[in-house]
């Protein structure tokens, strides 16, 4: 699947390695002055080759507005088509692998799949991809309903150390001398939605975060509230007890990450997505042909060694399209 969202829906093309980046914002209200330095801010945030404990790929990643928008920037209500070329591409790095079966990568299922993979930079598989979703995510976070949330990412933890910043780039940079790579967990914190938001069954706010961020590559758990750690305590621990101040009903403590019965309960929604270590290593590894021989695959290319580092702005991204697309559901466009 290329689209993601229902009224609010993003639909995406480009390969990692191709000509451009790009895609189709459809279901934007009209009348919205879009802010291109919001954009490309965001964008930044992402960006390849901002140091060096990310991948040394060279992209400048500024979007071109190709529709949906007058010369002053005001949203149509119609679809919002965008591009980025890709310019810092270096397919010679993969010319072996088309060949092979990198460990961890998409190469093999794509060819149960389809009978074919894009190797050079993994194509659509490529964490490139998420481009496309922080321009999107950075156009919905405009919507005037979205003014007063916040959306705010961090990273907790790198290779299971909770630390500094300078203690997590150590255990990224002692990875990145050995060729090896490190994985990571993003909290996410969204503030400011009401109570009321979401909907039961199988329409729930939660596994719609959820859904977002096990869409984006390398993501292999996520947690909201107290996730895991809910399954050893009880239920006098567990429990959010309802109070009030001001005319306003919350709760004293946040155990459910603000979502109850799958609609948000007023309180911050907090949750986290756990990251594995980059597939690809700067190191030897053993892998299979196409052809079922045993081989050794050459390590090399531009990778970053820590895929979760550049994640944060792209878990606050898809947090604002899902957001963004569940205020539109319930009518709610206008400043809450």
């Amino acid at each position: 699947m290329n689209t993601f969202g229902r009224n609010l829906r993003l639909t995406t093309f480009g390969e990692s390695h191709g000509k451009a980046m790009g895609g189709i914002l459809d279901g934007m209200p009209g009348g919205i002055k879009i802010d291109m330095d919001i954009i490309l801010r965001e964008t930044a945030r992402r960006r390849p080759g901002q140091n060096h404990l990310v991948t040394a790929r060279n992209e400048k990643d500024i979007p071109e507005l190709l529709s949906g928008l007058t010369d002053d920037m005001i949203t149509l209500g119609t679809p919002i088509g965008f591009i980025v070329r890709n310019t810092d591409q270096r397919s010679g790095d993969y010319g072996e692998m088309a060949k092979l079966y990198r460990p961890n990568h998409a190469d093999f299922t794509y060819d149960m799949r389809y009978g074919l993979h894009e190797a050079r930079g993994g194509g659509r598989a490529s964490a490139r991809e998420t481009l496309n979703w922080v321009i999107g995510g950075a156009i919905a976070r405009q919507l005037p309903c979205m003014k007063d949330i916040s959306i705010n990412a961090k990273i907790i933890s790198v290779g299971g150390v909770e630390g500094t910043t300078e203690e997590m780039s150590a255990v990224v940079e002692e990875a990145m001398k050995r060729g090896d790579s490190v994985g990571g967990i993003v909290e996410c914190v969204i503030d400011g939605i009401p109570a009321g938001i979401g909907n039961p069954v199988f329409g729930k706010l939660h596994a719609r975060l959820a859904q977002a961020m096990m869409s984006i590559n390398a993501a292999k758990g996520f947690e909201y509230g107290d996730g895991f750690s809910a399954a050893s305590m009880y239920g006098t621990q567990q429990a959010d007890i309802f109070t009030s101040k001001d005319g306003r009903i919350y709760t004293k403590t946040n155990h459910s990450g603000g979502i109850q019965g799958g609609i948000s309960n007023g309180m911050p929604i907090i949750f986290r997505v756990a990251f594995k270590p980059t597939p690809t290593l700067l190191r030897d590894i053993e892998t299979t042909d196409k052809d079922g021989n045993s081989r050794i695959l050459k390590g090399k290319g531009r990778h970053d060694p820590c895929v979760a580092l550049r994640a944060v702005p792209v878990v606050e991204a898809m947090s604002a399209l899902v957001i963004a697309d569940e205020l539109i559901s319930q009518n709610i466009v206008s400043e809450i």
